[in-house]
């Protein structure tokens, strides 16, 4: 146990503070957080190595637990190389919308990986995802859930990481942009920026089909964002407004992000940056602009076969729909 607690620290010491940027835009004072740049390239580190670290720390991992997790995306690659790097088994359990370069990556890191294929009744995946991940916990002696959707780890890594490093980096800030899947990010963040901004805007940003907020879940096929269970940690979020931005319209605001300012992100941040400017265009700001700031979650490499893919984008997404802003009656955290 002490070595892995050794390797622990080695680990830790390899996550360094990601930059924060300007970005040219017409109406506010734009910043982003460029997350991709933690060591695997997304922000999914912070949780990933916050939810080991605790599960260590309790005693609820050791070098022969096998950490078992869904996720067909940036948590996945995160807990792969670490567990990894730590010396612990861990089996992802994917869908068909992992993209090709991060089901390689995984097949490399993992001795097992998981492949469900059968919708379940929302038309997505996630649910035969847990209901595969609770098959697998009955066959192993050993295991370790750690239920991204609902682990306060999960929280606690936003507040204490990524969090503390925003306040660190302005005096003051008007609002945040955060895209929400499992909650994690968006509970940690808020609650940490409201006690250092306490006039702070925290708006969340979701996709249409997506059940977060109420919305009918429906077929998605940008991961990232969006979910289609309601995830427990959202509760736990201070939010005043959200914006549903269509899959669409994310995929332009990848482009429109890259054509602009350089920054080559992946769909989740689309959907932020295309969410900021519908926001601002109908709830314009009078006075100085406001400032800004938004997560780029990853890289846009990955999505190279999709949102950056013309004849992608043409077959799978939809030009009909239109933003929803919603706005929070009462914003305030649960618990």
């Amino acid at each position: 146990m002490s070595d892995l607690r050794d390797r622990l620290r080695k680990l830790e010491s390899s996550l360094k503070t990601t930059r924060v940027v300007p970005v040219d835009d017409d109406k506010v004072d734009l910043f982003a957080k460029l997350e991709f740049e933690n060591p695997n390239g997304s922000s999914k580190d912070r949780a990933a190595f916050w939810i080991l670290k605790r599960g260590i720390e309790r005693g609820d991992i050791t070098e022969g637990t096998t950490v078992l997790e869904s996720s067909s995306g940036n948590f996945a690659i995160s807990m792969a190389s670490f567990c990894h790097t730590l010396g612990i088994r861990f089996v992802p359990v994917i869908d068909p919308n992992c993209n090709t370069s991060t089901e390689a990556y995984l097949r490399s890191r993992c001795e097992r990986v998981e492949k469900v294929t059968t919708r379940d009744r929302t038309g997505g995946y996630l649910r035969t995802r847990l209901q595969r991940v609770q098959e697998i916990r009955q066959e192993l002696d050993r295991c370790y859930w750690p239920n991204q959707y609902s682990n306060d780890d999960a929280l606690e890594a936003n507040y204490r990481l990524t969090g503390e490093e925003i306040v660190g980096s302005f005096s003051s800030l008007d609002y945040l942009f955060v895209g929400v899947g499992t909650g994690g990010t968006i509970s940690g963040l808020s609650r940490r920026l409201k006690e250092a901004f306490p006039d702070i805007k925290v708006i969340a940003v979701d996709a249409a089909g997506s059940a977060v907020f109420g919305q009918h879940p429906k077929v998605r096929r940008i991961p990232g964002i969006g979910s289609s269970i309601v995830p427990p940690l959202v509760g736990k979020a201070i939010i005043d407004d959200i914006v549903i931005v269509p899959e669409r319209q994310a995929a332009d605001g990848c482009r429109q992000l890259l054509r602009r300012s350089g920054i080559h992100a992946g769909g989740s941040t689309g959907s932020m940056y295309a969410a900021i400017q519908h926001y601002f265009t109908q709830r314009p700001v009078s006075g100085p602009p406001p400032s800004v700031l938004f997560i780029c979650a990853d890289r846009g490499a990955g999505y190279t076969e999709t949102v950056y893919n013309n004849a992608w984008v043409a077959e799978f997404l939809s030009t009909g729909e239109g933003f929803t802003i919603k706005t929070m009656t009462a914003p305030a955290s649960a618990g």
